[in-house]
């Protein structure tokens, strides 16, 4: 009994061991949940689950927004060399080649001026022949040509590839000056101007006498400002007695005299420093009253109101000079009649207050 039970053990076991096995491989293979729920069973009995399940991410050096920053910083700086890169080589294209190069004065324009000569300007332009259009310095050969007397103002424009536009605004001349005995322009400023070369231009002014060339021009600005108010002043309401004058007198500003021409001669008549208007009238409303009562009319002195001195400026001035009695500028339709005075200085001292 024992020898026949032992020598069977093996083989039992073997085929209940197969049949186990098969059973098992049949089990996974129906039903695929029961492995996964054998899975979850395992894990559940892991207190480390969480652990055990990290999975390792893999990070860069740097953060991504420092990484998007760097990397738009480098965009700028790549367009920011390329446009640095074309401007070089555009700034050696233009101030080498021979394109804009100013060859001859046939590249230099000149509008606007009637009396400035070319010849003027193309002095001042002169060092800029054969020179690189864009090494002009258009401020300096501004400010030169604005030291020509009648350019009152210019501008200088470069005209790619090789050319320059030069435009100038002339001074307008309001009367002849006469400095050291030579007669010249002058404008409202006190610019003193060269008579023109051409004889296009006209000009119909009185002259203005003392001035000397060795005031400043605002010395002589102020001066043409009295001249400016006296001009307005004689032509006021379509009187336009400026055209009678044939000079001016500015030595004095509180005494403008002005030379009056007529058929008879000329008169020198003291304006004083206001009322240019008022005063002229009296002369003109009894000039020829005067000129009948004194055997020559040189000069009337209107500075003092009620009266009227004649010929203050003659030599023989006590003795042939009158006094006109009257009843003052604004009653012009009154006859003023003269009379002889035999002081006259008298009377200038008193009435010197009323000019």
């Amino acid at each position: 009994m024992a020898r026949k039970s032992s020598s069977a053990t093996p083989e039992e076991e073997l085929e209940a061991r197969v049949s186990d096995f098969a059973a098992r491989s049949r089990g996974f293979d129906e039903s695929p949940l029961d492995a996964r729920m054998l899975d979850l069973d395992d894990e559940a009995e892991s207190p480390f689950l969480r652990g055990q399940k990290r999975v390792p991410v893999r990070r860069g050096a740097l953060p991504r927004k420092a990484a998007s920053r760097i990397k738009i910083a480098l965009i700028l700086i790549l367009v920011l060399a390329s446009v640095t890169l074309i401007w070089i080589r555009l700034h050696q294209y233009a101030t080498r080649s021979w394109r804009f190069r100013i060859d001859s004065s046939d590249n230099i324009q000149v509008s606007g001026s009637s009396n400035v000569s070319r010849y003027q300007v193309m002095e001042v332009m002169a060092s800029d022949l054969n020179r690189n259009v864009f090494f002009v310095p258009l401020e300096l050969r501004k400010q030169q040509l604005e030291q020509i007397p009648w350019v009152q103002s210019a501008s200088v424009m470069r005209l790619l590839p090789d050319r320059l536009n030069i435009v100038v605004k002339e001074r307008t001349p309001v009367a002849f000056v006469q400095v050291n005995s030579h007669i010249e322009l002058i404008d409202a400023n006190g610019v003193v101007m060269d008579l023109p070369a051409s004889q296009q231009a006209r000009y119909s002014f009185p002259v203005v006498v003392g001035m000397p060339d060795t005031e400043p021009v605002s010395t002589r600005a102020a001066r043409m400002k009295i001249y400016a108010q006296l001009m307005k002043e004689l032509d006021a309401g379509g009187a336009h007695y400026s055209r009678d004058l044939s000079d001016v007198d500015l030595s004095d500003p509180d005494d403008v005299k002005a030379t009056v021409t007529d058929a008879n001669g000329a008169v020198l008549v003291h304006l004083g420093s206001s009322n240019f208007l008022e005063r002229f009238r009296i002369y003109v409303a009894h000039v020829q009253e005067w000129r009948a009562q004194f055997q020559r009319l040189e000069s009337v002195d209107l500075r003092y109101e009620h009266q009227v001195i004649v010929n203050p400026d003659s030599a023989s001035g006590n003795a042939k000079g009158g006094v006109a009695p009257g009843n003052g500028a604004s009653n012009l339709d009154a006859p003023v009649p003269p009379a002889t005075v035999q002081n006259k200085s008298a009377v200038q001292h008193k009435n010197k207050k009323h000019s």
